[in-house]
């Protein structure tokens, strides 16, 4: 079975325009599955979409919106009505930058969870109505490492990630019986145009995934939710899963460290 008629003909991925995103849009117009592209800079949609429908022949659709803001999921719904959408990748979800919670604006803690809690369930929530009606589709929310444990200066962020993979493991249970697939994809430290517009001390000495690594490896393990975690991170994952908590938020601090010092100078 192809991934078009395991999924069908449309796929929604918030955060689309580069990146990972882009690289799943990519991967999916390839297999000739219909794109919406939904990210905050049109430019970026604009050229990513274009670039789709000249190397794939499939129909793209952009939406440029902030996906922070409450009316987000919303949106997005109206947009897609009458489409048999039968993939969503979301992949929106930046840290916003390493700051202290009491040094944080309220507003930025905010936008950081309506992003990453609020944004996937409402949509997930929407769209895997239709799937179950069909009795197909996917659902792959991308997670982060940071998951694992919390982390100084990250707080809100590591939460939040911990949301999308415990949100898609309930998930999982609840739609596997009926056909869907459903993942969170927990990626580390991957090279990307948001990589490198927000960690500014180049040499860190943390090795970087490749996005089309991380793609490939989502789409081949699809069928093996709910959380899919990348075989060079693996290990460590399931390590710090294991030990007690103090020690996985020490070790959590000092490994996120070396990309995050030059911020907070």
């Amino acid at each position: 079975m192809t991934l078009a008629e395991r999924c069908g003909p449309w796929a929604v991925i918030p955060g689309g325009s580069e990146g990972v995103g882009a690289v799943f849009a990519d991967r999916l117009a390839a297999a000739g599955i219909n794109l919406v592209l939904v990210a905050r800079t049109a430019t970026r949609l604009e050229a990513t979409a274009a670039a789709l429908r000249a190397a794939h022949g499939v129909e793209v659709r952009t939406l440029a919106l902030d996906l922070s803001t409450e009316e987000a999921a919303g949106t997005i719904a109206r947009a897609t009505e009458g489409l048999d959408v039968g993939m969503l990748v979301y992949n929106a979800g930046s840290a916003g930058g390493p700051v202290s919670l009491i040094d944080q604006a309220p507003e930025a803690a905010l936008a950081n969870i309506r992003l990453n809690v609020f944004g996937q369930t409402l949509l997930a929530q929407h769209y895997a109505r239709g799937m179950v009606a069909r009795g197909r589709g996917a659902i792959i929310l991308v997670g982060s490492l940071g998951a694992i444990a919390g982390c100084k200066n990250l707080a809100v962020y590591s939460a939040v990630k911990s949301y999308t993979q415990t949100f898609a493991e309930g998930l999982w249970a609840e739609l596997s019986p009926h056909g869907i697939d459903v993942a969170a994809l927990m990626i580390g430290r991957t090279r990307t145009p948001a990589l490198e517009r927000t960690e500014l001390h180049a040499n860190t000495g943390v090795p970087a995934a490749e996005p089309e690594e991380v793609v490939d490896f989502a789409l081949a393990n699809l069928g093996e939710g709910p959380v899919l975690v990348p075989p060079d991170h693996l290990p460590s994952f399931q390590a710090m899963r294991a030990m007690p908590r103090r020690k996985a938020v020490e070790i959590m601090t000092r490994s996120l460290e070396p990309q995050t010092r030059d911020l907070l100078a």
